[in-house]
Formats: C-alpha cells, sequence, structure tokens
C-alpha cells in the first residue's frame, strides 16, 4: 500500500505484525485509545499532556506525550495524519527525540480475528551518531515498546470479544 509520501531508503523501518482474536472495529478503536497507551507504556510512566489527553483519536488531533526513555524525561508531539475506519491510521511526528517518524496502523480481518500490522519509520536526530544509535539500540528499544503495546491490545479485545 502506498503511503503517499516519500520514505528515506536508509531509515530503519519496524514491521510488526499481531493476530487478535476480535473483531476489526475492536482492534481498531483500541489502537486509538489514549488511556489504553498509557496502561501500556506505565513501565515509562508515559502521560499525555495536552492537545487530545484521553479517550480515542481521531483525523487532525494531536497528542503531546511526556516519557522517561533511556533515564531522561522526554516530551514528543505527535499527530493522527490518516483515518479509513477501521482498516488504517497514521500518526507522525510534529516534535520531539526524533528527527522524524511515522507509524501507520493496518488492520486486516484475517479467519478468526484481525490482523493489526504496525510500519514504524524513523530517524533518529544527530547524523551519524544517530545512525549508530539506531543500530546499536534504538531500532531494538522501539520494537520491544510496539511489542508490549500491541500485547496490551490485544489482551483487551481479546477479552472483550468474551
Amino acid at each position: 500500500m502506498s503511503t503517499g509520501k516519500e520514505i528515506g531508503r536508509n531509515m530503519p523501518t519496524i514491521r510488526l505484525n499481531t493476530f487478535v482474536k476480535a473483531d476489526i472495529e475492536t482492534c481498531f478503536d483500541l489502537s486509538r485509545s489514549i488511556d489504553l497507551h498509557v496502561e501500556s507504556t506505565k513501565h515509562t510512566r508515559e502521560t499525555a499532556i495536552a492537545g487530545r489527553t484521553s479517550g480515542l483519536i481521531e483525523l487532525g488531533d494531536t497528542v503531546t506525550w511526556r516519557a522517561r526513555h533511556f533515564g531522561i524525561w522526554q516530551t514528543l508531539t505527535s499527530k493522527i495524519t490518516v483515518m479509513q475506519r477501521p482498516v488504517l491510521f497514521v500518526d507522525e511526528m510534529q516534535s520531539g527525540a526524533f528527527k522524524s517518524f511515522r507509524h501507520e496502523h493496518h488492520f486486516g480481518e484475517a479467519a478468526g480475528g484481525t490482523l493489526m500490522t504496525d510500519i514504524f519509520i524513523f530517524e533518529a536526530p544527530l547524523g551519524l551518531l544517530g545512525a549508530m544509535a539506531n543500530k546499536l539500540f534504538l531500532t531494538k528499544y522501539m520494537r520491544k515498546l510496539l511489542i508490549q503495546r500491541n500485547e496490551v491490545i490485544k489482551l483487551h479485545a481479546e477479552l472483550k470479544q468474551k
């Protein structure tokens, strides 16, 4: 699927598939829940501090997050730039620690549930130093965050279906 935006060839890209035994609408809405996102990132003490701070994010909404990563408090603002219910939404960084990021959230019906596919494309700041950080630890760290987030979404979605 074309994203409608050129992505740099050297930018790290994380692709993550998560199968959930729940309907597509439930998975889509839980993935847009700010409250559930906060629950999934408790270990970073992440909170929404500006823009939409609770409920479900919608097209055009911004959220400013504050969290502790690598022992440092960081603030990041993202905006929902694409919304095609219930198959896709995209959030893109407006300001924050990365040079840039684009997180595509894809949803497809699958036998017995929903396949959620995250495509997280990012670029660290600081040129060569940032590229080294990507290879040494940042990509692994971001993949782990996405996996933890999706495990919480999966748990809540599957409990809702019972």
